[in-house]
């Protein structure tokens, strides 16, 4: 049954969250019956654009194109930061060690705060938001902070067993990797 968000207009089939912002959706309305057949119905006014409904998982090559595009973003952030902390430091060689130490700490709390922030908020990050994939709930829906974080977390598993949890992504019929599975969570394309 095609459903309408009252929010932001998105039409999909049987969802209950919308794709688009995450609100809860209802049963379309349907018409009342009017006591004059002759009467003419007001139609709603589509909105000037439509957000195609997600058409499937989203497979391993789009995801890891989308995880190289977040890795330029996030090597440009901590380039910028040690660029500043560089020139804080003056440039000498004294401040190197305590340079490098903070750079890392902070590029580390950077890639951590990309990864959980971006999808808890909008379910992309900017890779994901470049290729139209989306990482949402089991049931369609937005990511927890909790499930954001957890998958997040979930990575680093999937990393550390020889990287056969991202592999999983290519020969699963659902498409979801270790992490995904963990944190119940998948992956869809726009």
């Amino acid at each position: 049954m095609p459903v309408t968000c009252q929010r932001c207009g998105w039409q999909g089939e049987q969802a209950q969250y919308c794709a688009r912002c995450g609100a809860g959706l209802g049963k379309s309305p349907t018409a009342e019956p009017t006591a004059s057949p002759s009467a003419p119905v007001a139609q709603p006014v589509p909105p000037p654009f439509r957000v195609a409904a997600a058409i499937g998982p989203a497979g391993f090559w789009i995801r890891f194109v989308a995880v190289m595009i977040d890795a330029v973003v996030l090597f440009v952030a901590q380039g910028i930061l040690f660029g500043t902390g560089w020139i804080l430091a003056n440039g000498s060689m004294a401040g190197g060690m305590a340079l490098k130490g903070a750079v890392n700490l902070f590029g580390t709390l950077i890639g951590a705060a990309y990864g959980i922030v971006f999808h808890w908020r909008w379910g992309q990050t900017i890779g994901k938001m470049a290729l139209q994939i989306k990482v949402v709930s089991m049931d369609g829906g937005p990511l927890s902070f909790g499930q954001a974080a957890g998958r997040y977390f979930a990575t680093f598993l999937s990393a550390l067993i020889l990287c056969i949890g991202f592999i999983m992504v290519g020969f699963r019929s659902d498409k979801r990797a270790l992490h995904d599975l963990l944190a119940g969570t998948r992956v869809i394309r726009l």
